[in-house]
């Protein structure tokens, strides 16, 4: 039955969307079943009332739904008979509702009906009347009248009908009653009535028990416990000790010093006997303006500064009162006489002030006016004027009390742009009192400073090809002065360019200093470029200066290697002789090669790039000499053709090729001649090697005395705090090669043993800036390049010395 009651609320959903189609019976049965019943205990007889035959109920498959979780109701299909089969709660199904029913669809199959029952759930009286907190606690004055109500709390019963509550109950006692109120058929309230003046001296507690009684048979109940404090009546006023207090004040006094403490009692308890204290305003003067009462101890403090000039006696009107519920009060007077000390300063006015002055305005000139007074009298009245602190002016007295302050000294609005003059008056007093007041005075500005350049003389580096209108630096030039005598403009009125004229080269903004290029530059063509730059600013008369800039044009790799004669490179291909006796080594040719461009970018590298793998023929990668690897043998070919690419060491590199058919011959005498001469020749130590080699040796001195000078003054600089170059680092690397490099510049020597030929690489200045790198040879087949910037104020040239 459980099964097929799971089954009947999951079709419960579309069963009922389906009434229309499959028809829906009209009459509706009402059955009445009491709430906590047993278990099958009899609803009523569907199969009776429903006229359905008992054989159909299996048949037709009857399934009943009541639209919850919980299957309250079955049906025996043997006998037709609805019985209970869950535990029923009316409170937990309907809460407070007076009809609690549930719906219940009884459904048939081939064909299928569909039939309504409601079952009346009829509550019991199972629930007793119950209060939210068991006990409940009332203060009520003693003072209260007869006939006073106080509201009771509402017990509460889950039960309806004639099972809720239906009365209250109080114990019998001389002071309260209970009156019952119905705010309808499901509401009852109570109150308690107040029979009989309460007296807390006689009863301060009393115990009262409430009890709410339901309707029920039998009748169910609950009870609270409720505990009536007495609380005492306020019917004592406080009582000062005076009527009237008298005090004697310095007008000096401090603020927050204790004048007074005022006493008053009260014959009450507890808090009718609390006091507090408190200042009254009278007509127009408030005197918490210029006095402040502890609220608890009555001590009268000073609050403003006194002032017997303006008053020389208050009238105060204090107030106490007690904390009762119903509080009571009384009031006392406190007269507060001022007495006069010398208590007034000099008091400092400016009545004018010329404020800015003029940085170039003479001695005598007048800043200002002041007038100065003293409300005291007699010797109190008199008084000094001094200056504190060593300013260029001076006070001049014009008439008593009245002075001029003048300028005294050269004004310089550069080195101090504003004086915060001290003025200090003190009179005659005893003690003698002082005022300070400082008076601002601004300098204005003169255009007495022409703009200055952060440096006379400025080296840039620009690169060869840059775009037109590129910005290759923007000046700047500084003057002391402020607004128009400050702002520079910028022009340039001579230059130097190999003849060309400064407009067609470079032109700057007047506001900006932007120096931009109006043509693209060659360095082979233009390697320096000298401007003359003038600020002037916009001050009448107007003042300027001059800055040098020189700019160095750098190289970039834009040139690709040229062959020299007698070979070419243009497509054509050359052709050489070897005999076939030549041994490992043998001098084939050598390609010569030149590029216009300098430095790394002008640095030649020869490879053999056809045919590839070629185990006969190598050429050094520095000379360009192309040597046998080893002796011919019959399996080689008669003609070789060997295709040798040039390469540049710029970036990106750029190269050139060149074609070379190597013809192997038959050895003849002439042929053995000829080869047998340039073996010899390659053994020759020739002049040229000795003249080469005395300049090696002359450069390496030169580098060694150099290296040295530099090391010392390095250590003399560091040594006097003034180093700003980097410490010389020497680099040993593994062919047996050195380089010698600092923060500016870098010398590389490197050494070959692939032929006593030699080649000198010698790099143009100006030595390229720091985004490029320095040129390091480090053998005869490997390049390296690390460069930085020279030093501004001066172009050191890096040099490299390669021996081949």
């Amino acid at each position: 039955m459980v099964g097929l009651w799971e089954q009947t609320v999951g079709l419960h959903g579309w069963i009922i969307a389906l009434f229309f189609l499959l028809g829906w019976s009209s009459a509706q049965n009402v059955y009445s079943v009491s709430e906590e019943v047993d278990r099958g205990t009899f609803v009523g007889n569907i199969a009776k009332d429903l006229n359905l035959n008992l054989q159909d109920l299996e048949l037709r498959g009857l399934q009943i739904a009541t639209g919850s979780n919980k299957g309250y109701f079955q049906v025996n299909l043997k006998t037709g008979i609805l019985y209970v089969n869950e535990r029923i709660d009316r409170e937990a199904l309907c809460a407070n509702s007076a009809k609690c029913s549930l719906n219940i669809e009884v459904i048939l199959n081939q064909p299928m009906q569909l039939h309504r029952i409601e079952v009346n759930i009829l509550d019991i009286n199972d629930n007793a009347p119950s209060f939210l907190d068991k006990s409940g606690v009332l203060n009520i004055p003693e003072s209260s009248v007869s006939g006073e109500r106080f509201s009771l709390p509402i017990a509460i019963d889950p039960d309806v009908g004639s099972n809720s509550v239906k009365t209250y109950k109080l114990t019998p006692n001389e002071h309260f009653s209970l009156d019952v109120q119905s705010d309808g058929e499901q509401s009852l309230s109570a109150e308690l009535v107040l029979q009989k003046a309460l007296d807390r001296e006689k009863q301060s507690v009393i115990q009262l028990l409430l009890t709410a009684v339901d309707g029920g048979k039998p009748p169910r109940s609950g009870t609270l416990q409720i505990t009536v404090n007495v609380i005492d009546a306020n019917d004592n006023a406080p009582v000062f000790s005076k009527s009237l207090y008298k005090v004697r004040v310095n007008e000096n006094v401090s603020v927050g010093a204790k004048i007074i403490t005022l006493n008053a009692t009260d014959l009450d308890e507890g808090m009718n006997s609390e006091l507090v204290y408190s200042l009254v305003e009278r007509g127009s003067f408030n005197p918490s303006d210029m006095f402040t009462i502890d609220s608890g101890t009555g001590e009268i403090t000073i609050k403003g500064n006194l002032d017997f000039e303006e008053n020389s006696a208050y009238e105060i009107r204090v107030q106490a009162r007690d904390k009762g519920a119903t509080p009571r009060s009384t009031h006392c007077k406190v007269l507060v006489e001022v007495v006069d000390t010398n208590d007034n300063p000099p008091d400092i006015t400016v009545t004018s002030l010329m404020s800015p002055v003029r940085e170039d305005a003479q001695r005598g000139t007048v800043v200002a006016l002041i007038t100065v007074t003293d409300k005291d009298a007699g010797k109190n009245g008199h008084f000094n004027c001094i200056l504190i602190g060593p300013v260029p002016f001076k006070l001049q007295s014009s008439y008593r009390n009245y002075y001029s302050l003048v300028v005294d000294g050269a004004l310089d609005r550069e080195s101090e742009f504003q004086y915060n003059v001290t003025i200090r008056a003190t009179d005659e007093g005893t003690p003698p009192l002082s005022t300070s007041s400082v008076i601002t005075v601004h300098v204005s500005d003169v255009n007495d400073n022409a703009p200055r350049f952060p440096e006379p003389v400025i080296n840039l580096y620009l690169k060869e090809n840059s775009p037109v209108g590129s910005v290759i630096y923007i000046i700047s030039a500084f003057d002391p002065d402020t607004k128009e005598n400050s702002k520079p403009t910028y022009s340039l009125f001579e230059s130097s360019a190999k003849g060309v004229p400064r407009p067609s080269t470079v032109s700057v903004n007047s506001v900006s200093g932007e120096i931009y290029t109006l043509q693209s530059f060659n360095y082979e063509d233009m390697k320096t470029l000298q401007l003359l730059v003038q600020a002037t600013d916009s001050g009448v008369p107007p003042l300027s200066s001059n800055a040098t800039v020189n700019v160095f044009i750098l190289d970039e790799n834009d040139n690709s290697p040229v062959v020299l004669p007698p070979y070419s490179g243009q497509s054509s291909v050359n052709t050489e002789n070897i005999p076939y006796s030549a041994e490992a080594g043998y001098f084939v040719a050598k390609i010569r090669a030149v590029d216009a461009d300098s430095g790394y970018n002008a640095l030649l590298s020869y490879h053999i790039t056809e045919p590839k793998g070629s185990s006969l023929f190598r050429i050094g990668s520095s000379t360009g000499e192309i040597r046998t690897k080893r002796r011919m043998s019959d399996n080689d070919l008669k003609t070789h053709p060997l295709v040798i690419l040039i390469s540049d060491h710029g970036e990106p590199s750029l190269s050139a090729t060149v074609s070379i058919d190597v013809v192997v011959v038959e050895d003849t005498g002439e042929m053995q001649t000829t080869f047998r001469q340039l073996p010899a020749k390659e053994e020759t130590f020739s002049d040229l090697n000795l003249y080469l080699l005395i300049g090696i040796v002359s450069v390496s001195v030169i580098f060694l005395l150099s290296l040295i000078s530099l090391i010392a003054v390095k250590c003399h600089r560091t040594d006097g705090g003034l180093s700003k170059y980097s410490a010389p680092v020497i680099t040993t690397h593994p062919d047996g090669s050195w380089s010698y490099s600092k923060s500016t510049q870098q010398y590389d020597v490197c050494f070959s043993s692939d032929t006593l030929k030699s080649d000198v690489v010698v790099f143009p200045t100006p030595f390229p800036p720091a985004d490029a790198d320095l040129i390091s040879i480090n053998g005869a087949d490997t390049l390296k390049r690390n460069q930085t910037l020279p030093n501004s104020q001066k172009v050191r040239r890096p040099i490299a010395v390669c021996l081949i």
